[in-house]
């Protein structure tokens, strides 16, 4: 069985991979806030479990079993997400912090009873995909909000990175996962665009439309 840090490591060189083909030392401990001495030590344990690829001065990647490890927290993380906002009510802005606590759990039985009762998801609430139990991460066919032509609808998925007040405004306008929004208008001189939400028919900003991700139905 892993710690908890082990899994933090190996999640952490996951999302760093995701930039770049071999990870340096302080790249990971940059990413966790650590000592590059104590990153090194257990970038060290990490390779003697065969979870990474390990050598001194050129940088670690995962191996395989390392990387099924990482989609696996991935996932369970992603899932949490997604309970603690669509079923219990949380701001999206609220959750990624309780989340990273929740996916160290390690009953598979409890992850694969959690994905069913959400209706097997495919995006987290901040539009991230959602690994399968195989650590499969299935294509996304997300567009912004923003390439929308009037009267095309879609279904809103998240956010892009890095725009948790937007996640704020949404819940602050009860505008939910899995909403479905259609486009009315779009005003040429500000690029404003006035969409139909639940009934509701809202105005958003240029800004909005460019970091709102939505499932489209063509």
């Amino acid at each position: 069985m892993n710690s908890q840090s082990e899994e933090d490591y190996l999640k952490a060189i996951y999302h760093l991979e995701m930039d770049y083909d071999s990870i340096s030392t302080n790249s990971v401990a940059d990413y966790l806030n650590m000592k590059p001495s104590s990153v090194t030590d257990m970038l060290k344990k990490l390779a003697d479990k065969k979870y990474i690829n390990y050598q001194k001065y050129k940088g670690s990647s995962l191996t395989k079993k390392g990387k099924l490890i990482a989609l696996s927290i991935i996932r369970k993380h992603r899932l949490w997400e997604t309970f603690l906002v669509d079923k219990l009510g949380f701001g999206w802005d609220q959750v990624h912090l309780i989340a990273e606590q929740l996916e160290h759990i390690k009953s598979e039985e409890l992850i694969e009873n959690l994905d069913d009762f959400l209706g097997n998801p495919k995006y987290d609430p901040h539009g991230d995909p959602i690994p399968n139990k195989e650590g499969k991460i299935e294509k996304m066919n997300q567009k912004l909000l923003v390439e929308l032509k009037i009267q095309q609808e879609g279904i809103i998925t998240g956010v892009k990175k890095g725009t948790a007040s937007l996640l704020s405004y949404l819940d602050k306008e009860k505008i939910k996962l899995g909403d479905s929004i259609k486009v009315i208008e779009v005003l040429e001189f500000d690029g404003t665009f006035i969409v139909e939400i639940n009934n509701r028919k809202l105005t958003f900003s240029e800004k909005i439309c460019q970091n709102l991700l939505l499932e489209t139905y063509d």
